[in-house]
C-alpha cells in the first residue's frame, strides 16, 4: 500500500452524488447500501426536504434541529414505520423499540445494570477476553486472519463473561453466522418501505428470518431456563442476566415479564456484541494505516495495562482513537422519526406525519461543523480538544432519553480490547484488500478484514502480554 500522511488519511467511503438521486436510484441504492444515497448537498445543508411517495421527508443535521427533534419536543417525533418495522423483528417489545409508558418502565427497572459503577467491575472480565484472544492469535504466529471475524467472537466471549456467565449455549461461529444473517434481512430498506406498505406485509427473506428468531428465541429461553433453576437454588452468579430477571421498576415494584426479557436479552446479543464487534474492526483498521496513532496507543497500553482499576478512563488515546472510529463509522449510520404534529425545525416547517431522518453518518462528516470531516484524526478527541466538538453533532450512540443504555459498557470494551491487541502484534492489511463499509442496520465491513499478524516481542524475547490482572 502506498505511503500516506497518516494526517492527511481519508479512509474509504461512498463518494456522494453530486446531485440528488431519483426515486428509482434511491431505491436501488438503499438495496444495494443505503450510504451510497446521501447527496454532496446533504453534507452542506443543515436541513434538507425530500418528497417520498406518502410523505415529506427531512434530513435533519443541525445541532439546534436535533436538539428539538431528539431531546426538547421527543413525545412529538416518536419512531416512524420504517424503524418500527426493523425493530419489530424479535426486538418489538424490548428497550430498543417500544415506547411511552412501557419504555419508561423498562428504562427504570434496566438502568442500574449499566450504572458506571457495574460497568466498571467488568473491567476485569474484557481483559480476561482480550488476553485469551492474545493467547490464540500467539498460537498462529505469522498468519493472515479475518480480524473482522474474530472481534465478533471476542465481544461474544465478553457477553459471556459479563451478561451470561452460564454461556449462550451451542456454537459462537454459529451464533454469530445467525446474527448476520439476522441484520442482513431485517436491516434492508426497499420499495415497499418507501412506498408505505405496513410492516405486516412480508419483506424478501422473510421465511429465513422465522427460522433465525426461532433459532435465537431457542438459545434464549435456555438461558433463562438455567438461570431461574439456579435462582432458585440460591445459586446465583453476579452477572447482568441475573439483575435483569431480578430488575425492578423503582416506582412500581413490578418485575418485566418474559416477552420483554426475551426481547432484552435478543438486543443485549445483538446490540452488545455486533455494533462493538464493528467498532473494534474499524478501530483495527484504522491504527494500521496510521503508524504514528498506532504507536501511541501502544505506548500508553505498555504504561497503563498493568492494573484493571479505573483502567478506561487511563486508556485516553485508545479511548480517542475508538471514537474517531465511531465518528467515522458509526454503529447505527441512521435513525428516523415522524411527526405527530406540525412542528418548527429552526426556520423549516414540518407538518403532521413527516419522516425525520437523521443520520450520524452524515451529522459526523457535515462540512460545517467538522474540519477535515473525512479524515482520521482522534486528536479530536483528547481531553484538551474535544470540548470544540459543537454539542449535539457527535451521535454514535443517540442523545437524550432514548440514547444507548449500553454506551459505556460498549466504549470500555473497545477500548480495552484494542489496547491489548494493540500491545501484543503489528497488523497490516493484507493485498488485497477491499475494504468498504457497507450499512444493515448496523455499519460493518462489506466483505470482512483479511490482515497479517505479527506477534510482537518484548526486550527480553518474550512475548509483550499485559501482567494477568486480578
Amino acid at each position: 500500500m502506498p505511503h500516506r500522511d497518516e494526517l492527511d488519511y481519508c479512509p474509504p467511503a461512498p463518494v456522494p452524488p453530486p446531485s440528488r438521486l431519483r426515486l428509482l436510484d434511491i431505491i436501488i441504492r438503499l438495496r444495494r447500501n443505503p450510504l451510497e444515497c446521501w447527496s454532496e448537498d446533504f453534507f452542506r445543508d443543515p436541513i434538507s426536504k425530500l418528497r417520498l411517495p406518502f410523505m415529506d421527508a427531512f434530513l435533519v443535521h443541525d445541532p439546534q434541529a436535533i436538539k428539538r427533534v431528539l431531546l426538547d419536543n421527543a413525545k412529538n417525533y416518536p419512531k416512524d414505520p420504517i424503524q418500527r418495522r426493523i425493530l419489530s423483528s424479535g426486538l418489538a417489545d424490548g428497550l430498543l423499540s417500544v415506547d411511552g409508558e412501557r419504555w419508561e418502565v423498562q428504562r427504570r427497572a434496566l438502568a442500574p445494570l449499566f450504572a458506571l459503577r457495574t460497568v466498571n467491575s467488568f473491567s476485569a472480565a474484557m481483559l480476561t477476553a482480550a488476553d485469551e484472544l492474545v493467547a490464540k492469535w500467539s498460537k498462529l504466529g505469522a498468519a493472515t486472519i479475518d480480524v473482522a471475524a474474530d472481534m465478533t467472537l471476542i465481544t461474544l466471549r465478553v457477553l459471556t463473561l459479563t451478561i451470561f456467565s452460564d454461556g449462550i449455549g451451542g456454537d459462537l461461529d454459529e451464533f454469530s453466522s445467525a446474527m448476520t444473517a439476522y441484520f442482513n434481512v431485517v436491516g434492508r430498506i426497499g420499495a415497499l418501505d418507501l412506498l408505505g406498505v405496513p410492516p405486516s406485509v412480508p419483506r424478501p427473506g422473510h421465511r429465513r428470518l422465522r427460522r433465525t428468531m426461532a433459532y435465537f428465541e431457542g438459545i434464549i429461553d435456555r438461558i433463562v431456563g438455567m438461570r431461574r433453576e439456579r435462582l432458585a437454588r440460591a445459586d446465583v452468579p453476579s452477572d447482568l442476566l441475573t439483575l435483569l430477571l431480578k430488575a425492578l421498576d423503582p416506582a412500581t415494584g413490578l418485575r418485566l415479564d418474559m416477552t420483554e426479557v426475551r426481547s432484552n436479552i435478543l438486543t443485549f446479543l445483538s446490540a452488545g456484541h455486533e455494533t462493538t464487534a464493528n467498532t473494534l474492526t474499524w478501530s483495527l483498521f484504522l491504527l494500521s494505516q496510521s503508524p504514528e496513532w498506532c504507536a501511541r496507543v501502544r505506548e500508553e497500553a505498555e504504561r497503563e495495562l498493568s492494573s484493571s482499576d479505573g483502567l478506561a478512563d487511563r486508556l485516553i488515546v485508545a479511548r480517542a482513537v475508538v471514537e474517531e472510529a465511531l465518528r467515522l463509522y458509526p454503529p447505527i449510520a441512521a435513525l428516523s422519526r415522524s411527526a405527530v404534529e406540525g412542528d418548527l425545525l429552526g426556520e423549516v416547517a414540518v407538518g403532521p406525519r413527516s419522516l425525520i431522518v437523521i443520520a450520524p453518518y452524515v451529522l459526523h462528516r457535515h462540512r460545517t461543523l467538522w474540519e477535515r470531516p473525512n479524515v482520521f484524526d482522534p486528536s479530536r478527541f483528547l481531553p484538551d480538544a474535544r470540548a470544540a466538538i459543537p454539542r449535539f453533532s457527535y451521535l454514535p450512540f443517540g442523545i437524550g432519553p432514548r440514547t444507548c443504555i449500553g454506551s459505556s459498557f460498549a466504549l470500555q470494551e473497545a477500548t480495552i480490547i484494542l489496547a491489548v491487541l494493540i500491545l501484543n502484534f503489528d497488523m497490516r492489511l493484507s493485498e488485497p484488500a477491499d475494504v468498504w463499509p457497507v450499512q444493515r442496520i448496523t455499519l460493518r465491513m462489506a466483505k470482512g478484514l483479511p490482515m497479517q499478524l505479527r506477534i510482537r516481542k518484548s526486550t527480553d524475547g518474550a512475548t509483550a502480554c499485559p501482567p494477568t490482572v486480578p
